[in-house]
């Protein structure tokens, strides 16, 4: 069967972007082909930063109809689900290690009419996931520690993509598999062969000298991957 490659999804992540200009930003991110908009969100608990909170979303909402990938790196995120969701999340993506009731969170997400992801460290390993791999649609494996762009990408975390995808097609499942952190053209090459579909980035993307021909180029390397 001639081979049929897959269509990358990149989310440039706007923890790069100038947030004296957000909305322009935001904007700018569909003229340049970015397929979702991924937004870190950070409570200084969870994660020794802070970032943003449903009122910057909402207020960036109205500059795009690009899907928001919303990323909460916050303890107990199921305090917050509704106020993400009500703000424009589109998919909404917690995580593991800060969630007590996950499979009561993911249920309620998917409720509010968001889309559920699940998200873990670099140190969590794979199974703590993998009970819940059937109630979501999208896995998000951490490549840095969360809670500061420009991080190194940690090329041990690789094993997991390659995990996620042998447990989806085991199960017939059909998540999307996004990686975050210290992604470039170079090491998203590398998650896309282990079984990435989308591509999470901020620095790379934000910096580079042509963002619409770098994303168009990231959208394709399952197909340079596979070329001879």
């Amino acid at each position: 069967m001639a081979f049929e490659p897959r269509m990358i999804k990149v989310a440039p992540s706007i923890l790069s972007a100038d947030f004296g200009r957000l909305g322009e930003e935001v904007s700018r991110l569909k003229t340049v082909g970015a397929d979702w908009i991924h937004v870190d969100v950070m409570d200084g608990a969870f994660v020794p930063n802070i970032t943003i909170g449903p009122g910057v979303i909402s207020a960036i909402r109205g500059w795009t109809d690009l899907p928001f990938d919303v990323h909460l790196m916050v303890d107990r995120p199921e305090r917050y689900l509704e106020q993400f969701v009500e703000a424009g999340a589109d998919f909404l993506t917690i995580h593991v290690e800060a969630c007590k009731d996950i499979a009561g969170a993911i249920d309620k997400i998917r409720k509010l009419g968001a889309t559920p992801g699940l998200s873990l460290n670099p140190d969590t390993p794979f199974s703590a996931v993998e009970a819940y791999l059937s109630s979501i649609d999208l896995l998000l494996i951490m490549t840095v520690p969360p809670g500061f762009g420009g991080q190194p990408f940690r090329r041990d975390c690789l094993s997991k993509v390659g995990d996620a995808l042998g447990a989806r097609d085991a199960h017939e499942l059909d998540f999307e598999i996004s990686v975050d952190g210290g992604i470039d053209r170079i090491t998203g090459t590398e998650c896309v062969a282990a079984g990435a579909t989308v591509l999470a980035a901020g620095s790379a993307l934000f910096k580079a000298p042509d963002m619409a021909a770098e994303i168009a180029t990231w959208q394709r390397l399952d197909e340079s991957i596979q070329s001879p």
